[in-house]
């Protein structure tokens, strides 16, 4: 909008019509009731005017409902410039001159005494030349000001038409800022806000002071005014001088900082300038760029040509359940879920269902069931979209001949190209596994197979309906019925009785021999490199196994082999797949700890994805690194077919790490439950998980009533010896008495994936949620 124009324009200097100001691209501005705006020209060569040149108009009120008072022409060069004058960025111009220094320009005195312009304009002059680099420091920071306010009331002049706007207004102008908040906070500032006016409404200054409430902190303040050299812009230099020596980003480079100029920088004219003003190293500290997270670990970065054996695998254990295994809901959504968060093993429950039609759902319990052709259908759409990485069908089948048939011909109808059905290359005689690389958008069906390879590969292009084989007793045998995995719903009311009288049971009567099954051949050949195979020991194994048979391990008998002899058990995992899944005595679906079977190189972890709690965060944390793909390479020592490594004696292979953490701050942290308003008393517990000598868990202060901004400034110390297996999880939880807490939000991640320097830590839900404007800052440094 241009002002209207004056009756007596100069003949030079001022001209209505074609100033454009220190900021390119913006015409007239107005910017609360106290604005001013001057003409200014080139900083060395201000001349005074004579009064006679003066314009003095008489505006209306602006837009926004303000009216503006106009200076005096005092001064004007070969190229006029309009200069908005914002209360309290003018007074901090000092000219300096003879070691002494003379405030100017104040705008109460230039109110007062109008008629001064002159004299004014003299001592603008005089400063220029006698001042040197502080008055052009000064003039600076006038103009990053004055830069900084235009860049904010451009983006959001439109919503101030009316002069004011209300909550919502206010969240919509956030959003579009893109300024995550918290709702219970900005409620509690705009209500803060309110209280000094009359109404539900707010001016443009007012949500200024918002923005910077949520916006403008402290701690990063303090970092970027140690590295500006005037607290306005940070030069490129500067900015590497930080990178480094803050950062301990020691490779950085002119190159390096420019581009993270152009990229966080949102003010054009210090962009163009190849500054970075304090918006912009806000925009740089909330980036993913300064989470504590690495960001080249949220790409593949890792050898993904190894042998599947050599990776843990991100594998879930019913996939097919949201809830409780005893009595809840069967549904799609779980296996959809799973593969969006880039699992890569799957378990399918097959049962007989009517109509010929195999169902999926936990046998012998109230679950509800859902159609083997409907999961099929999601895996075949969801199976590569987080993950381009080898998919693993995990079947527990427990479906006659005929319907296995169904189930072999609907995971080659819907499936694919994408079916595995034969060895790469045609190879029959292996010695080692391939790796995902050469598996890549390839689904495997994992399961019991009848005779080997070769003979699958013969039967190919045989039509092979209605034939079948027979397995020996512990072949045919589910995995999970070797153990306690599914309980029956009911159990017999005498040895309830027996157990609830305190007498002991009768001795157990002798196993009737279990009936040879028959697996049908159409379904057996589609079985390559993931055949499953009872496991007897790790002798037999050893002895027997051929490097595409993997075994399935309950919890409990893994715990034991785990104590009593793990390496062993590592020799094992660094030859076979190893599945380790819960016990069924877990009705609710909790999960264990999947800590101590990585330890030992276990790949498939098995956990219940549907349920949360600290298990899945180490699941989730564990799976962030390497790009999210559901592959994690295993550490050498776990690889190593002679490794002498245990858990509990990690001799040579230790690699001890000195690991501080300062907790500095937090930042809009979720509210309590308990309070009306957007209170908490946070906590941080930072805990290690990895070999049982890593173990730890340390704790900060409880901070009284503040979740919007609380301070720690503490630094905790944690030496681990295994950092390859360790993970680290940050827990903030709201303190509601002496013995109960209330979680907050969590943030784990591998140890190895840390970030050195100062760094934020997003927070996720109990559900793996990202709380999007919640986090933890702290500085983090190893060695």
């Amino acid at each position: 909008m241009e002002p209207p124009a004056s009756p007596k324009a100069p003949r030079r200097g001022f001209a209505p019509g074609r100033c454009r100001g220190l900021v390119a691209g913006c015409s007239w501005l107005f910017a609360g009731e106290d604005a001013v705006v001057v003409t200014a020209s080139c900083l060395t060569s201000l001349s005074p005017q004579s009064r006679a040149e003066r314009p003095r108009p008489s505006w209306p009120n602006s837009p926004g409902g303000h009216r503006h008072r106009w200076l005096p022409k005092a001064y004007s060069a070969s190229r006029s410039s309009c200069l908005l004058h914002v209360p309290g960025v003018w007074d901090t111009l000092r000219v300096r001159g003879g070691g002494s220094g003379q405030r100017l320009g104040a705008a109460s005195s230039w109110k007062k005494k109008p008629r001064d312009g002159g004299r004014v304009a003299e001592q603008w002059q005089e400063g220029a030349h006698a001042g040197g680099l502080q008055f052009a420091i000064s003039w600076a920071r006038i103009f990053l000001n004055l830069t900084s306010h235009t860049w904010f009331w451009n983006l959001i002049q439109n919503d101030f038409k009316t002069g004011n706007t209300d909550l919502e207004g206010c969240m919509r102008l956030l959003e579009k800022m893109q300024i995550p908040f918290d709702e219970d906070h900005l409620k509690h500032i705009f209500r803060r806000t309110l209280d000094k006016h009359l109404g539900d409404v707010i001016s443009m200054d007012d949500f200024r002071a918002i923005y910077r409430a949520l916006v403008h902190r402290p701690e990063y303040e303090e970092l970027f005014r140690a590295y500006s050299s005037d607290g306005v812009i940070l030069t490129d230099t500067q900015l590497i001088k930080f990178l480094v020596k803050e950062q301990f980003q020691t490779e950085v480079d002119e190159t390096t900082a420019l581009e993270i100029i152009m990229k966080y920088e949102p003010i054009d004219e210090v962009r163009k300038k190849r500054q970075m003003s304090f918006e912009g190293f806000i925009r740089y500290m909330r980036s993913d760029e300064c989470s504590i997270f690495k960001i080249q670990h949220r790409t593949i970065y890792q050898d993904m040509n190894q042998p599947l054996c050599d990776y843990f695998i991100s594998s879930s254990h019913n996939t097919y359940l949201i809830a409780d295994q005893l009595m809840g809901p069967s549904h799609l959504w779980g296996y959809t879920s799973a593969l969006l968060k880039g699992c890569r093993c799957l378990e399918i429950d097959c049962w007989d269902g009517t109509n010929n039609e195999p169902i999926v759902y936990h046998g012998h319990t109230l679950t509800s069931k859902i159609p083997f052709r409907s999961v099929i259908h999601v895996i075949d759409k969801y199976a590569f979209m987080s993950s381009a990485y080898p998919l693993v069908l995990s079947l527990e089948n427990h479906c006659s001949p005929k319907q296995q048939e169904v189930m072999a011909h609907y995971l080659k109808s819907i499936l694919g190209d994408k079916l595995l059905s034969s060895p790469i290359g045609g190879e029959v005689d292996m010695t080692r596994l391939p790796s995902p690389e050469a598996l890549k958008f390839k689904v495997l069906i994992k399961n019991k197979k009848a005779g080997t390879i070769e003979e699958s590969m013969l039967r190919m292009y045989d039509d092979n309906t209605g034939e079948t084989e027979e397995l020996s007793d512990s072949e045919f045998l589910s995995e999970d019925e070797d153990t306690d995995d599914t309980l029956p719903l009911h159990r017999s009311k005498s040895s309830t009785k027996r157990r609830a009288d305190g007498r002991s049971s009768a001795p157990p009567q002798k196993k009737p021999k279990v009936k040879r099954g028959k697996i049908a051949l159409a379904l057996s050949d589609l079985v390559v490199y993931t055949k499953s195979q009872k496991f007897v020991s790790f002798e037999h194994s050893l002895m027997n196994q051929q490097c595409y048979e993997n075994n399935s391990i309950g919890e409990a008998q893994a715990r034991k082999l785990v104590r009593h002899s793990a390496k062993d058990f590592i020799s094992h995992t660094t030859r076979f797949i190893t599945r380790i899944y819960p016990k069924g005595t877990r009705m609710s679906s909790s999960n264990y700890n999947p800590q101590e079977f990585w330890n030992v190189g276990c790949q498939m972890v098995a956990l219940n994805f549907q349920t949360p709690g600290t298990q899945m965060e180490l699941q989730d944390g564990k799976f962030l690194d390497n790009g999210g793909c559901g592959y994690v390479l295993k550490p050498d020592f776990l690889r190593d077919r002679n490794t002498t490594f245990t858990p509990q004696n990690v001799g040579r292979y230790s690699k001890p790490m000195s690991l501080s953490i300062r907790l500095i701050s937090g930042h809009q942290l979720p509210p309590s439950s308990l309070s009306k308003t957007n209170k908490a008393d946070p906590k941080v517990q930072i805990e290690i998980f990895g070999v049982p000598e890593d173990q730890a868990r340390k704790k900060s202060s409880v901070v009284k009533s503040n979740a919007l901004s609380p301070k720690w400034n503490e630094t905790f110390s944690f030496n681990i010896q295994v950092p390859e297996l360790a993970m680290i999880r940050f827990c903030v939880e709201d303190e509601v008495s002496l013995v109960n807490n209330e979680f907050l939000g969590q943030f784990t991640l591998p140890v190895m994936s840390l970030n050195t320097g100062y760094r934020n830590i997003p927070l996720l839900s109990k559900e793996g949620i990202k709380l999007e404007s919640a986090s933890l800052f702290a500085h983090i440094w190893y060695y």
